[in-house]
C-alpha cells in the first residue's frame, strides 16, 4: 500500500532567518531549542542561494527541503528524504501563491505578520497532520476566507476569518476619519 506524501514542517522566515510562522508535523524536533536549530540550519544553507524566481531544493538532516523567497519572506517545505521533491514543490508553490493572492501582491514581512492567521490558515487548508490536503493556491486562499469576502454581508453569514477582515477593515475605516 502506497502512504500519501507527508510533509515534516512548513516555515514562513524573514530575510535575517528568523520566525515570522513555522508549523511541525514530525517529532524530529521535540523542542522548540531543536526547531530554532533546524530553522537556523536551513536558513544558512539557503541564504547564499537565488530562489527568486524558481522553487529551488537542497537537503539537510535526512530532509528534502525546498524553498522560495519573495522580498524578504523565505518559504520552506520540509519532508523525509523518501519524499519526492515535486509534490514538495507543490506544497510550497501552492503556499506561495496562496499566501501572495490573500496578501494581495504585497507579499512582504510586515503584511505577513499582520495577516499571520491567514498565513496560518493556509498552513491548515494545505496539510493536516503532515498530510497534504490541497496544492491549488486559488482553492487554498479561497477556503482561508478572503477571496470571498462581501462586507455587507451579516457577520452571522461570514466565516470567522471572513469577519476578522471585515472588522479589521471597519476600524482602519474609523481611525483614518
Amino acid at each position: 500500500m502506497e502512504l500519501p506524501p507527508k510533509v515534516k514542517n512548513i516555515l514562513l522566515l524573514d530575510s535575517e532567518g528568523k520566525r515570522i510562522a513555522a508549523k511541525y508535523y514530525s517529532g524530529d524536533w521535540p523542542t522548540n531549542t531543536a526547531k530554532e536549530a533546524f530553522e537556523k540550519a536551513v536558513f544558512s544553507k539557503t541564504q547564499k542561494t537565488n530562489a527568486h524566481t524558481e522553487v529551488e531544493v537542497t537537503a539537510l538532516e535526512n530532509n528534502i527541503i525546498v524553498y522560495k523567497f519573495v522580498q524578504d519572506l523565505h518559504f520552506f517545505v520540509s519532508g523525509g528524504e523518501e519524499e519526492n521533491e515535486l509534490v514538495l514543490a507543490s506544497v510550497l508553490q501552492g503556499l506561495f501563491d496562496a499566501v501572495n493572492l490573500l496578501l494581495r501582491g504585497n507579499a512582504d514581512k510586515r503584511e505577513a505578520l499582520d495577516n499571520l492567521d491567514l498565513i496560518f490558515l493556509c498552513f491548515d487548508e494545505i496539510i493536516d497532520g503532515g498530510i497534504v490536503l490541497e496544492t491549488d493556491a486559488n482553492v487554498i486562499a479561497e477556503k482561508a476566507g478572503i477571496n470571498s469576502i462581501d462586507p455587507n454581508a451579516p457577520l452571522s453569514e461570514q466565516t470567522i476569518s471572513q469577519a476578522l477582515a471585515t472588522a479589521r477593515e471597519h476600524l482602519t475605516r474609523s481611525l483614518m476619519k
